[in-house]
């Protein structure tokens, strides 16, 4: 698994039937969430926007695709594979739009601003692996665009956990700050610490209920990051299909560096692999109390399973 992201590096019940609008409670919405909704109901109107247009006919517009997370799900490798295919424009940084207030009271215009030029036949992808586990995004992204197509990339969830404190962990190291060891984290009072930030991104099915109060389940596609690290190509396909994207992508675009041990990319005879942040070994963590996580996210994850109507190999 230390291997994801694409070697990390690049990476049954029916689904739940939810109505295609949301029920909300007008009486139990706060002031703050109707300022913002008249804010994004204002900069909706086309006639608030400014269409910033390149002599090449090309120009900034608003994501058609979002790429909601996880966050160490391998959103990254997912970006960078997809961005093989020419008829994608995708955004270079996370934008955190719909998640950070100082950026989503900007409104539309400052969002579009962040965005790549691209021209009409193109699909703007923007990812921000946050938006999935932030509870007010789902209802945001419905109100500008209830069409949206949205991509999901999950992983193992214990796996998942170890990657996010990696990657906290390395932070703290290139900044020369200490940081506690794993154990310190997930265990409290001799047991799980269920509290952990990080176990909690991992409890998919809660997130996933939240956004599907909103869109439709054949509006989000999952990608399965496991697979997408040990044979990238089919997980490729799916997208592609489900973007309604002609096929360009092949098997000829990945091979698998022996040296670095994950798969990279090849584009028009250049090959590349991701940042070396990505891939990097997780911390030796006890066998039980691996294996305690693991049981921890067993019903979890078999509640996941029944609302999205397909399972996963994890543990």
């Amino acid at each position: 698994m230390a291997a994801f992201l694409l070697g990390a590096v690049l990476l049954i019940v029916q689904p739940q039937i939810v109505p295609s609008r949301p029920a909300i409670n007008s009486n139990a919405e706060t002031s703050s969430q109707s300022v913002q909704k008249e804010l994004l109901k204002k900069t909706s109107q086309k006639n608030d926007f400014k269409e910033n247009i390149h002599a090449n006919g090309s120009c900034q517009q608003l994501p058609q695709t979002i790429i909601i997370g996880v966050r160490k799900g391998g959103t990254r490798a997912l970006l960078e594979m997809l961005s093989l295919h020419p008829d994608i424009a995708a955004a270079e940084s996370e934008v955190h739009f719909f998640d950070w207030e100082d950026h989503y009271r900007n409104g539309l215009q400052w969002y579009i601003n962040q965005m790549p030029f691209s021209y009409p036949h193109q699909i703007t992808v923007e990812k921000t692996p946050a938006y999935f586990t932030s509870p007010k995004v789902p209802e945001r992204v419905y109100n500008m665009n209830q069409s949206m197509r949205l991509l999901l990339i999950l992983r193992d969830p214990s796996e998942r956990v170890l990657s996010d404190y990696t990657q906290v962990f390395y932070n703290h190291m290139q900044k020369h700050k200490p940081y506690p060891s794993i154990e310190q984290f997930l265990i409290k009072n001799g047991e799980l610490n269920v509290d952990y930030k990080a176990i909690n991104r991992s409890l998919y099915y809660i997130h996933m209920q939240n956004w599907l109060k909103y869109f439709p389940l054949d509006h989000i596609h999952i990608v399965d990051g496991d697979k997408l690290i040990k044979d990238p190509f089919p997980e490729i396909e799916k997208v592609e299909r489900f973007l309604k994207l002609s096929p360009q992508i092949n098997a000829s675009n990945f091979y698998f560096n022996k040296t670095k041990g994950f798969y990279c990319l090849r584009d028009s005879g250049r090959e590349r692999c991701l940042h070396e942040s990505k891939g990097r070994a997780h911390p030796q963590v006890d066998t039980w109390l691996l294996e305690k996580l693991q049981e921890y996210f067993h019903e979890p994850n078999k509640k996941f399973f029944e609302l999205v109507g397909r399972t996963f190999d994890w543990h």
